[in-house]
């Protein structure tokens, strides 16, 4: 049965967190300290860099910055063309569809898929796409927001994402925050099947206990980065964002030791 849910065409004017340069460049420092570790290099150097669901461009902006042969893919009209006249001189900003990505195969080294899967219509397709056009050697960063986080991220609503679709519509038009509830999260036993056919790496509770190294000061309380590891995976079920390496060959991440090293995630192995 087909999807009733359309495309976001225009999600920078919809959600005004996606202008906010300050917060956008800070969520681009995070993604670069686990890429870099991640593939074991200080830059992104001669790579071929992709920023899947850019918008108005901030985070490919830092990735051109660290060195990266960098494009970035949405089918935000209004935010790609702020972005093309802020950063085109480096970035080179394409509309494009995540679930026919305008790339070829295996083309990219790196890909940032941060924050997007919620907000496309069919997600395990446009994952099929990233699997394509991503290099046998190459990265996939992926931001991946978890239904059973607590305080709903797109809203901020409490337990919004546990709702079903009518109540939570109700909640976001009773609370001011909306007409009605978009995004479609999932758990972790979903994620995972979304990442079938790939190895994957979360460097979640490494993010949490070195927020220093992975620039995560300022979104990770105090409190939670000094909690043990052993009782932070106690609460992984309910950490609102998983963040995830995945690569085609099997790669290991090549970054030395952590208080909390990444732990590979078990997904299926049809794609």
């Amino acid at each position: 049965m087909p999807s009733e849910r359309r495309q976001q065409l225009q999600y920078s004017e919809l959600m005004e967190k996606m202008l906010d340069e300050e917060h956008r460049r800070a969520k681009a420092r995070k993604l670069l300290g686990v890429l870099r570790h991640f593939l074991g290099r200080s830059h992104l150097d001669g790579l071929r860099v992709a920023d899947v669901g850019c918008s108005a461009g901030f985070i490919a902006d830092e990735l051109a910055d660290a060195g990266g042969l960098t494009v970035g893919i949405d089918i935000d009209e209004p935010g790609l063309a702020k972005a093309s006249h802020r950063f085109g001189d480096r970035v080179l900003f394409v509309l494009g569809d995540g679930e026919r990505l305008p790339v070829a195969d295996r083309s990219l080294d790196v890909i940032v898929f941060n924050h997007i899967y919620e907000h496309v219509v069919e997600p395990d397709a446009v994952f099929t796409e990233l699997h394509r056009v991503l290099a046998d050697n190459g990265a996939l960063y992926l931001g991946l927001a978890n239904r059973l986080g607590i305080l709903e991220p797109h809203h901020r609503l409490p337990f919004l994402s546990y709702l079903p679709t009518p109540l939570a519509d109700l909640y976001v038009r009773l609370s001011g925050r909306g007409d009605k509830y978009y995004e479609r999260l999932r758990t972790r036993p979903t994620l995972r099947g979304l990442a079938r056919g790939f190895t994957v790496w979360d460097y979640t509770l490494s993010v949490i206990r070195e927020p220093q190294l992975f620039a995560s000061e300022e979104v990770i309380p105090g409190p939670l980065r000094s909690m043990p590891t052993a009782a932070l995976k106690t609460l992984m079920p309910v950490i609102p964002t998983y963040i995830w390496v995945a690569t085609k060959d099997g790669a290991s991440p090549a970054g030395g030791p952590l208080r909390a090293n990444p732990e590979q995630v078990h997904v299926g192995t049809a794609r």
